[in-house]
């Protein structure tokens, strides 16, 4: 258990101090360089100040290796190979809520709220495709349904293009998905 005012040392670092401060799993050393610095409580090894660390000693080479053993977690082992799934890939996310768009959208008719939001779609989902990205979510909001009828014609110009509702747990009703299928001779 560390308290402050603790002469402790860091494990994977040539660094050793005195605990200044302890919040949470957060503990502040000051280093005999002056330095202040953050680590976590499994990061550091309690000494005694007079006590000189050597790993090349015998003595303290034991009592160094336990406390090291014992801050290690064990690695699993897995023999079967893991399978990226689908949930794995890149997902670009794109809120379309005019807020999030501009600062000025109070002044904004509604045709040019619109607008804005359709290129910005527009420019993502050719973003998405140059940079072979393969699925997009459109975060649209549910409202009057304008702008998702909107974003469906937009989507209905690309052949390479399926749009389907999003995620229900995860986006709600208001965001649709849009899957690019990438042509690999490109």
């Amino acid at each position: 258990m560390l308290s402050k005012g603790d002469y402790v040392q860091v494990l994977d670092e040539d660094e050793e101090g005195i605990i200044s401060q302890i919040q949470g799993d957060q503990v502040t050393i000051e280093t005999k360089d002056g330095f202040v610095l953050n680590y976590k409580p499994s990061e550091l090894l309690k000494i005694e100040k007079e006590q000189e660390v050597d790993f090349k000693s015998a003595s303290t080479k034991g009592s160094i290796q336990e406390a090291l053993q014992s801050k290690v977690e064990p690695k699993k082992r897995s023999f079967v190979k893991e399978k990226k799934s689908r949930k794995d890939e890149f997902i670009l996310e794109v809120d379309l809520h005019i807020e999030k768009l501009t600062k000025d959208y109070k002044r904004m008719e509604k045709h040019d709220m619109l607008t804005l939001q359709l290129d910005t779609a527009r420019g993502q989902l050719e973003f998405a495709i140059r940079n072979r990205i393969p699925r997009i979510v459109l975060i649209h909001g549910v409202g009057e349904g304008v702008l998702k009828a909107e974003l469906e014609f937009l989507f209905s110009r690309y052949a390479e293009v399926v749009a389907e509702d999003a995620n229900y747990q995860k986006y709600g009703v208001g965001a649709t998905q849009i899957y690019i299928k990438q042509n690999p001779n490109r």
